[in-house]
């Protein structure tokens, strides 16, 4: 029940404080609550309800699991195209799950098969990492390569990459232990020259060696913090041999790695006829694990990720798709933006063609999508809030107009 010390006052139930000396008090049937113990309350709530949450994957069993074309078909209303890709990361975190509920007593050890995914830039590499995180019931971190650098020197060492998925389950040891860590920008740690010995490549192979022991498996000491750099912190010995690790790169130039081993390069009469420009803009389609050694990625680190998929150029027709199609689809998202404004959206079909076209000549991808929708639409959002009409129709004319004062068309007339 509250206290009562004086009439005219009411006390906290919890903390014992009066109304004067807190911002609000909630008064119940029997009791008090002020604002303060509220606030803790909804907290310590919401992380015991994640935690329990956490632990039921303990509990799950084969009936339960997320069959590989259920994974598919979620990333299908995220992601358009990449039906291979999908395929390869749908079986991967099932057949993942499946290690995770193996029986201990077995004599067969199932040995996980961490995966390296190629594509150009803008094609969804991240998207699809971060849509299957949404889904997945195991921690899930995304980690960048790019920041990494050889232990002993400026950067962030190789163990940090295990920090961030011990923070996605509060720091439980046994949860980051059992969960996928995707590594991007994987290309951008190959080795810089053919000789190494000439000078220290810190920041290539000197990572590479370093991933090593977390790809395949090992009890590795992790800086809660981040790094070495605060000497006093207690590490976190964590275990890495039921970690998923999938990686992925754009690869820039790999393609003539590919057509080099091909041997695409036909000299002779009528040499022109046997190489096509389709056949040259598939050569991903091609891609082997010598193709990843020849780019600067050491052997160990390639036998390491057995599984080598790659993500396909978007065409035309997928462009046009991903602007409307997807649940999180940018013309959907600015329309949710005015719609909250009171204001309805309309736009042309031929203005998303225009995009389209334009994304396709900078050779940006599906992330050159939303840069030219920003472009386009940075004045309609700036006058919305403020506009007495309540529908507003883009054309293709205000598009072209848009994009003839920005810096996209200077882009355009330098190529």
């Amino acid at each position: 029940m509250a206290k009562k010390k004086d009439s005219d006052k009411l006390y906290c139930s919890f903390c014992g404080r009066s109304d004067h000396e807190v911002e609000l008090m909630l008064p119940g049937v029997n009791g008090c609550i002020c604002n303060d113990c509220a606030e803790r309350a909804v907290e310590i709530s919401r992380e015991y309800l994640n935690k329990m949450s956490r632990s039921k994957l303990s509990d799950l069993d084969m009936d339960s699991l997320p069959k590989p074309d259920e994974i598919k078909a979620y990333l299908d209303e995220y992601v358009i195209g990449q039906e291979t890709a999908k395929r390869y990361l749908a079986v991967a975190v099932y057949n993942h799950y499946k290690r995770l509920n193996q029986h201990r007593d077995d004599d067969i050890d199932i040995e996980k098969s961490n995966i390296i995914i190629v594509g150009p830039t803008g094609t969804g590499k991240t998207l699809l990492a971060k849509t299957i995180a949404r889904m997945l019931k195991v921690p899930f971190a995304i980690v960048d390569a790019t920041v990494l650098t050889e232990a002993g020197y400026v950067g962030e060492d190789i163990e940090s990459l295990l920090t961030r998925l011990l923070a996605a389950c509060d720091y439980n040891v046994a949860e980051a232990e059992r969960g996928i860590v995707f590594i991007d920008e994987i290309d951008k740690i190959a080795r810089k020259g053919d000789n190494p010995s000439i000078t220290r490549d810190v920041s290539g192979e000197g990572v590479q060696q370093g991933l090593l022991k977390l790809l395949e498996g090992s009890v590795v000491n992790v800086p809660p913090q981040g790094g070495r750099k605060h000497p006093e912190q207690k590490m976190i010995a964590v275990d890495t041999k039921n970690i998923l690790f999938i990686c992925g790169g754009a690869f820039e130039g790999i393609e003539r790695k590919i057509a080099q081993r091909l041997n695409t390069h036909v000299v002779g009469f009528g040499a022109g006829n046997h190489v096509s420009k389709a056949d040259r803009d598939k050569l991903l389609h091609f891609v082997a694990p010598q193709d990843l050694r020849s780019y600067g990625l050491i052997p160990e680190i390639i036998g390491r990720l057995p599984i080598l998929t790659n993500l396909e150029p978007l065409d035309r027709d997928a462009l046009l798709r991903i602007l409307t199609e997807p649940k999180n689809a940018i013309v959907r998202q600015y329309k949710k933006l005015l719609e909250m404004d009171g204001v309805e959206l309309v736009i042309e079909d031929d203005v998303l063609g225009f995009i389209v076209d334009k994304a396709i000549e900078f050779k940006l991808g599906a992330r050159g999508l939303r840069s030219l929708f920003e472009t386009i639409m940075i004045d309609v959002m700036y006058q919305a809030p403020s506009m007495k009409k309540k529908r507003y129709v883009l054309t293709r004319e205000f598009a072209e107009q848009q994009l003839s004062k920005s810096n996209f068309e200077m882009i355009s007339e330098v190529s």
